[in-house]
């Protein structure tokens, strides 16, 4: 079984700042582009960053300059940086991963549980 476990998450002023992570565990060959989601109550779940193997990052406009992801292949791990957090930025964050469990096997999506940010103002 593949796992993405986030941590990280917590209670924040405006302003303020936090760093999520994520980690993949089980079998994995390959990770291709990881990233972060998120979803605030009675909306969708949208985009927030991506980042390539290659290192190429993609970001929401409306976390531009705010946020920041790294990644560490060899730790199989995503990072967001998150600073002056917003009250418009509390969510659940979910971490997701395109990967190859075996040599043969396709890439997947998948998804971590979720961490909850809220952002007080």
């Amino acid at each position: 079984q593949v796992q993405l476990v986030e941590s990280g998450g917590g209670l924040v002023q405006a302003g303020g700042s936090l760093r999520l992570s994520c980690a993949a565990s089980g079998s994995i060959v390959s990770i291709g582009l990881m990233g972060w989601y998120r979803q605030a109550p009675g909306k969708q779940r949208e985009m927030v960053a991506t980042i390539t193997s290659g290192g190429d990052t993609n970001f929401a406009d409306s976390v531009k300059g705010r946020f920041t992801i790294s990644r560490d292949s060899a730790k199989k791990s995503v990072y967001l940086q998150m600073n002056s957090l917003e009250p418009e930025d509390t969510a659940v964050y979910f971490c997701y991963a395109v990967l190859k469990r075996t040599f043969s096997t396709a890439y997947i999506a998948s998804w971590g549980q979720g961490t909850q940010v809220t952002v007080s103002s």
